[in-house]
């Protein structure tokens, strides 16, 4: 008897970052794609002795960029301007890609910036790539 066809998982290494205004290479790792909201707990005075759980607000996670250090410094201009006082919000896309390249899942945000950036650590015994960290917080995040 069939079972169907099967579905594999797409798999986490391939995808990439697009941000308004900025072109980027590839992104070695991305992370923080996450909502969470906490419970409320409510009663009034004619409620039984237990409490509703109402919805709060909705919180997001910062998006965190891990990168290879490269001559292209358009996230760093970015952060600079935020770091004066001179904040621009981008609308960005994570994006995931099957095994051909082809586009199977988004994530878009909204309104981020960068909040944090990290440079990398170095060390003269080893001969692993110098990478920095940007941290984009934003206003929402919805899958497409």
């Amino acid at each position: 008897m069939p079972t169907g066809e099967r579905k594999d998982p797409y798999r986490s290494y391939n995808f990439l970052v697009e941000i308004d205004g900025i072109t980027r290479a590839g992104f070695r790792e991305c992370s923080g794609l996450d909502s969470t909201q906490d419970p409320i707990d409510y009663r009034e005075g004619t409620d039984p002795l237990t409490t509703r759980k109402l919805p709060g607000l909705v919180k997001y996670s910062n998006i965190s960029l891990k990168s290879g250090v490269t001559d292209d410094a358009e996230l760093w201009e970015w952060r600079k301007k935020a770091m004066e006082g001179k904040v621009e919000r981008k609308n960005a896309s994570i994006v995931l890609l099957d095994d051909t390249g082809t586009e199977k899942v988004r994530w878009n945000f909204i309104n981020g910036w960068p909040t944090k950036w990290t440079g990398p650590t170095f060390n003269a015994t080893g001969n692993e790539v110098a990478i920095e960290t940007l941290e984009i917080v934003h206003e929402g995040v919805s899958k497409a």
